[in-house]
């Protein structure tokens, strides 16, 4: 899909898609296109799934709760485990990764005890108690993927440290509802939302603009997979850094272009001594290697111990889910 229309359509608004009541039009303007052509490929690309959703990424921590968790399943059980794993509908990702503990999953909820929850519910259903790690800061997490091979501008962004909690009223839950299974692909979208949210379209876009100026949602636009665009190889390289030298690590690391995901997560002593993480996506497994050898040899992370888990299966992937229905 290099050059043309449609690849600027499906790369360039990843981010920064317009707030206007007609946003599929203002696209189709920049494109000379028309406005039924951007839709017609959007609506294209949904079917075919090289486009999850259109919509809302946010920062983990602001709006509810997640984790990172994890189970260390025999070969021979790991599809019933999975199949019972991705029916929660607090999971809204689940893969199988090459490593002793090879069960990997995101789970999403609206707070603690609802978390807590779910995760003693997957341990039930199971027969295998989930490791939890979640977060403790996000270095660089953004998953829009350049599909032109253009460097995005450099990624500078200090350390935070966790997300504060932004306090949400009930019309904030239902707008954040109905846009968590993405914007529909009609002439008036935001409209759609706001009639299902119970408010008025200038609402849905004034809080997604302050949402968007405040950190909360991190960027608002077309979410991809990156398998259907051909980056058919990903590992999630981790390495147990000390806590005096992890966020300066963790602020090179992220920097690095070819590293997706750049985050901190808490331990599980003795389970699972790593906090620092980064994924690399590619086209196949040796440019991922390359990728994260690479990482590891200019910031010194070689006298760390780590390891590097690449996919073997996925068998979820969906924008985070904390109202709506699964």
């Amino acid at each position: 899909m290099r050059g043309g229309r449609e690849a600027r359509l499906l790369n360039d608004w990843q981010r920064g898609f317009p707030l206007v009541t007609a946003p599929y039009a203002r696209i189709a303007e920049q494109l000379d296109a028309d406005e039924a052509w951007v839709r017609g490929c959007i609506a294209r690309w949904l079917e075919d799934g090289r486009v999850s959703r259109v919509g809302a990424v946010f920062r983990p921590g602001t709006i509810g709760v997640s984790t990172l968790a994890a189970l260390a399943v025999p070969e021979g059980d790991v599809a019933r485990v999975a199949a019972a794993v991705s029916a929660r509908p607090e999971v809204n990702h689940n893969y199988e990764r090459e490593h002793r503990v090879n069960l990997w999953f995101v789970v999403t909820a609206t707070d603690a005890p609802a978390l807590d929850a779910a995760l003693a519910a997957i341990a039930r259903e199971t027969g295998y108690t989930p490791l939890s790690l979640p977060l403790v800061d996000d270095y660089w997490i953004d998953l829009g993927f350049d599909l032109e091979c253009l460097p995005r501008g450099a990624r500078i962004r200090l350390s935070q440290g966790p997300a504060p909690r932004v306090a949400l009223s009930g019309t904030d839950r239902r707008v954040i509802a109905a846009l968590e299974p993405g914007l529909p692909v009609v002439t008036k979208p935001y409209a759609a939302i706001a009639r299902q949210a119970g408010v008025g379209e200038g609402d849905v876009l004034a809080r997604l603009a302050r949402w968007l100026d405040d950190g909360v949602i991190r960027r608002f636009g077309i979410v991809v997979r990156h398998r259907e665009l051909g980056y058919t190889a990903n590992a999630m390289a981790v390495w147990d850094v000390p806590d005096t030298d992890v966020d300066r690590i963790g602020e090179a690391v992220a920097r690095e272009t070819s590293v997706t995901l750049c985050y901190r997560r808490r331990r599980v002593p003795r389970d699972w001594p790593y906090n620092l993480y980064c994924m690399v996506h590619g086209h196949d497994r040796e440019e991922v290697r390359r990728a994260i050898a690479g990482v590891a040899a200019w910031h010194g992370l070689g006298r760390f111990p780590s390891a590097i888990l690449f996919a073997r299966q996925r068998f979820k992937q969906r924008g985070a889910r904390y109202w709506a229905a699964a």
